[in-house]
């Protein structure tokens, strides 16, 4: 049956304006005032906002890391994702070390496939480089796996002659990558510095990875990036410092995308610095920074300079934390974040005049989606487009609080902050599957084979 939603402001890119949705099939029929409802359910949506299903582009669902398994797996993850208006979500499956690619994507599906409740795609890191990894890149590409993870730090982390290689070969198919820019050589200094001072407790964390470790990375990548001639995003940026070589280097001519967080637009590292163990819940990296960082952040929003705001969800329970309770190096980084991401940016950017509605939709569902090769099939409402849509009332009023929560953690980073909206149905490829705020259908993801960035563009 064809649904109508009728009543409703549409939001797109370039503003909201007053019309109603003819769903067919799954599929957006039309948009438009009055349309005819013959052989429709109408849906009457009067008053509220109507997004493109949100994108998340940057998940750690079922993650082996730090010693322990991510507390969401695809199944609550992707449940939680839903809920607060996620319809599409792009994890980063892997390629360790030994491993083919098609390997570490094979992983990924036997984690996703059948459990997800919203759509998924999937990046690819890579942690080695190789002439056969090189040539698996085709098949990425054909799988429609088109975007690529390197890290800077941690045990997956790959040096900068592979970085280079690896970009110039991603040129070559139009496949773009995201990196996790952090200078690994200083932080380990700095923690063996601290450890050798006995300074073992969370403090230390945002001590030992400072923002000038983030710049410095961000730099060099870039400089690579700027012989290969090639894209590329610095995913999770979190500082004033980071944001300025992006700028140099877009001064130079440079295509960088950017990506941050609501964690590092809302909380800053006074967190670290609470009674007992109780700031390991917001550890994870790179840190929380100043509140000076976060008003550039916000500017930078406001004015294009970052193009996304994803949520980098790795969530872990507290016990899970309590790994490093003695060694703050140990403690597992990373919190929860899809199912709030939607009302936070609403609440904290558009009802508190930061930015407006379409704004938050470039940032949430147009620009990932043209960045990831999903568009126009998601992030817009149009006809052709996948319907998924976030029917969001503006007028309601909510506290964020873990008994509500469905995130499979003890814990909710936002406690008892008041927001204002509410995420009241949300559909994927025209299903209900959230209405009232609770999610009434599970199951329901697809895998999203998707195009490479050179085609949405």
């Amino acid at each position: 049956m064809k649904i109508l939603l009728r009543g409703g402001r549409v939001v797109s890119g370039d503003g909201c304006r007053p019309a109603d949705i003819l769903i067919d099939n799954g599929i957006i029929l039309e948009v438009g005032t009055e349309l005819e409802a013959t052989g429709a359910r109408v849906v009457p949506v009067d008053g509220k906002l109507l997004f493109p299903g949100f994108i998340d582009a940057h998940t750690h669902f079922d993650l082996h890391v730090a010693g322990t398994v991510t507390a969401d797996d695809f199944e609550t993850g992707t449940k939680a994702a839903i809920r607060g208006g996620t319809t599409t979500v792009i994890d980063f499956g892997t390629q360790y070390p030994g491993e083919t690619m098609k390997e570490g994507l094979d992983n990924w599906h036997k984690k996703a496939d059948g459990r997800s409740s919203c759509d998924y795609g999937f990046h690819m890191s890579i942690t080695e480089w190789n002439e056969e990894l090189s040539r698996e890149i085709d098949d990425m590409i054909a799988a429609g796996v088109t975007s690529f993870k390197l890290y800077m730090t941690y045990d997956t982390q790959v040096d900068d002659k592979t970085i280079f290689q690896i970009l110039k070969r991603l040129k070559e198919v139009h496949g773009i990558t995201g990196v996790h820019c952090e200078n690994s050589g200083l932080i380990a200094a700095l923690q063996e510095e601290a450890g050798q001072r006995g300074e073992t407790g969370v403090a230390s964390h945002p001590a030992t990875r400072p923002a000038a470790a983030e710049a410095e990375a961000i730099n060099r990548l870039l400089r690579l990036a700027q012989i290969a001639e090639a894209p590329v995003v610095v995913v999770h940026l979190t500082c004033e410092e980071g944001l300025k070589v992006i700028e140099e280097a877009r001064e130079r001519g440079q295509e960088v995308y950017a990506e941050t967080c609501p964690q590092y637009l809302l909380m800053d590292d006074s967190l670290y610095h609470l009674p007992g163990f109780e700031g390991a819940r917001y550890v994870c990296a790179p840190p929380l920074r100043k509140p000076s960082d976060e008003a550039r952040l916000w500017q930078a929003l406001n004015n294009g300079e970052i193009q996304t705001v994803s949520t980098d969800h790795c969530s872990f329970t507290l016990k899970q934390k309590e790994l490093g309770k003695d060694d703050f190096t140990k403690i597992p980084g990373g919190m929860p974040g899809v199912e709030t991401r939607g009302i936070l940016m609403y609440s904290e950017g558009v009802a508190a005049g930061r930015i407006d509605e379409a704004r938050m939709c470039r940032l949430l569902s147009e620009n990932p989606a043209r960045l990831y090769g999903l568009y126009p099939r998601k992030g817009v409402l149009a006809p052709g487009s996948d319907a998924d849509i976030v029917v969001f009332d503006p007028s309601a009023e909510e506290v964020i609080t873990v008994k509500d929560q469905i995130t499979n953690v003890d814990y909710a980073p936002f406690e008892g902050r008041k927001v204002k909206g509410r995420i009241q149905q949300v559909y994927l490829r025209g299903e209900l599957a959230v209405d009232d705020h609770q999610v009434v259908q599970t199951g329901l993801g697809q895998y999203i084979s998707r195009g490479t960035y050179e085609d949405c563009r």
